[in-house]
């Protein structure tokens, strides 16, 4: 009988264990998408080089600055989370970005935001707004407080604006109840915003979700409830009936995940870099020159892990010989052309069944990532056309950073240890 109430007892502690992780749904934010997978890509690639000029960016590099932008020039990820804010629960949908730390959201009232819901910081019974005398006001770079301050008065809002693809928002400082699945995080510091200039069409509809490594991401507020651990599988762009995940905390991860260090970069502290070591394309592997991964914290350079770019974008001399190797292996009669941001198109009734390569990337710790044919290449539903689903960085951008992008995520587990300092991958399907 007591063997029976131990057992019983070890059941309940490890049920409650594996339900203390948060598991959300991840959704594409763009519907419907294209009827051609190719043309869907092109269209979705053309925001990228704003995003690889934030990743790429060493603005943050100089003396004694140790946090990334709190907003930046990248445009919107393409996947968002269902949460909910305030008390009572306000729903809203975040977009999810591993390489930015702060969360925000769009306020009522604002006039100049784009349209869609927005939270609504007076029908919150749980929101205050944070001075600028707040410990988060210097995180967020926001206003400092007036020199002249009178004792009398009540200190003013944390006050900040940052850009944003091509537009820039003002933002003051609160904090209330972010919901996420069935946890509850009470005094959620975040960006509550109030008005934007410029257009909006690449901003995010509703808001923004930081799950980078910095002192104002999600992990780092949530402390110990999350324990630094979070992942996400992201769905297809192919269907229209998707969502994919995002589970925070260690339960419930998968057990079968290859685990590669994570690097830091003190200047950027909210990337996710990882040592590559090599390229393979079949089983050849790709002749880079040497140092051609080497991680740099000094210029940026290595290899970022990102939810938000959508393709894969290698430097000029590491997309130079993949392309060639890849081309050489594939030997279109006809040759290659381009096509938006892709440069190794060629036609598919040309080249045998089966007749494209499996693109591997190597990285520390014996991890060897073999891409999915559907993450490696991209076919055309109206032509007997395909391209090779990466591309080199683009020079005037970002000629240092490479940044393995969602696209090549795709139905993949990535799961990000910042407590461990490692970042695992194990295929699984999303759809």
């Amino acid at each position: 009988m007591a063997a029976t109430t131990i057992l019983l007892v070890l059941v309940l502690v490890l049920a409650a264990t594996a339900a203390s992780a948060a598991d959300l749904s991840v959704y594409h934010n763009v519907h419907p998408p294209s009827p051609s997978p190719l043309e869907s890509i092109i269209a979705l690639a053309r925001a990228d080089d704003a995003r690889l000029l934030f990743l790429s960016s060493k603005a943050a590099a100089s003396p004694g600055v140790t946090s990334a932008p709190v907003a930046s020039g990248q445009a919107p990820p393409s996947y968002v989370v269902r949460a909910g804010l305030g008390t009572p629960v306000q729903q809203t949908l975040l977009a999810l970005d591993t390489s930015a730390d702060a969360t925000w959201a769009h306020c009522a009232p604002c006039d100049t935001c784009p349209a869609g819901s927005r939270f609504i910081p007076a029908s919150s019974s749980s929101y205050a707004a944070l001075p600028c005398t707040s410990d988060w006001c210097p995180l967020f770079q926001g206003q400092p407080c007036p020199a002249n301050q009178a004792a009398s008065l009540a200190l003013p809002a944390c006050a900040f604006s940052k850009p944003f693809a091509d537009a820039s928002f003002q933002a003051s400082l609160g904090s209330d109840t972010l919901r996420l699945g069935k946890d509850a995080i009470a005094n959620f510091a975040f960006g509550c915003v109030g008005a934007v200039t410029g257009p909006t069409t690449n901003l995010p509809k509703q808001g923004l979700l930081g799950l980078g490594r910095g002192p104002m991401s999600l992990l780092s507020q949530t402390g110990s409830r999350y324990n630094g651990v979070f992942s996400y599988c992201l769905p297809s762009y192919k269907s229209y009936y998707f969502s994919g995940s995002l589970r925070l905390g260690a339960a419930g991860q998968p057990r079968n995940v290859r685990y590669t260090p994570l690097l830091s970069n003190p200047h950027r502290p909210s990337l996710y870099y990882v040592n590559v070591t090599g390229l393979s394309v079949g089983r050849t592997w790709v002749k880079v020159p040497a140092g051609a991964f080497a991680f740099d914290a000094n210029t940026g350079a290595g290899t970022v892990i990102d939810s938000g770019t959508v393709i894969t974008r290698w430097t000029a001399p590491v997309y130079a010989a993949l392309r060639e190797e890849f081309r050489r292996q594939v030997g279109a009669p006809s040759g290659y052309t381009s096509l938006g941001a892709f440069d190794t198109c060629f036609n598919t009734d040309e080249v045998a069944a089966g007749g494209a390569p499996a693109v591997t990337l190597h990285m520390d710790g014996g991890v060897d990532l073999t891409l999915p044919m559907e993450n490696t290449l991209i076919h055309s539903s109206a032509t007997p056309l395909a391209c090779l689903a990466m591309a080199e960085a683009p020079q005037n951008v970002n000629s240092v950073v490479n940044v393995v992008a969602n696209l090549q995520q795709q139905n993949v587990r990535v799961v990000v240890d910042v407590a461990g300092s490692r970042v695992g991958f194990a295929r699984e399907p999303c759809n």
